[in-house]
């Protein structure tokens, strides 16, 4: 086995150790646009133009993912959405 190889399995395996998660944000009949953008904003960090992108894709295809990273730092923003009334999880 040759030396790039064996980096080449080492960092694959880092890869699937540290395995990205999402928060998916799904669609609803209640909270209006203006209500969604200000919470991605806040909550998701996103800016203006994601938070409107994110929320047009969720009122025409019924959900988006809004947030990839590592469970520990999605977990309380996905509680916080919850909190604000959005429907959300962690996938």
């Amino acid at each position: 086995m040759s030396t790039i190889e064996k980096i080449q399995e080492e960092l694959d395996v880092l890869f699937q150790e540290k395995r990205e998660h999402e928060i998916v944000l799904y669609n609803d009949d209640v909270n209006t646009f203006d209500f969604v953008i200000d919470s991605l904003i806040s909550v998701c960090e996103h800016t203006l133009e994601q938070a409107e992108q994110c929320t047009i894709l969720v009122h025409y295809k019924g959900k988006c993912g809004v947030k990839t990273g590592e469970y520990d730092d999605l977990e309380p923003r996905c509680s916080k959405l919850l909190e604000l009334g959005l429907s959300a999880e962690i996938v």
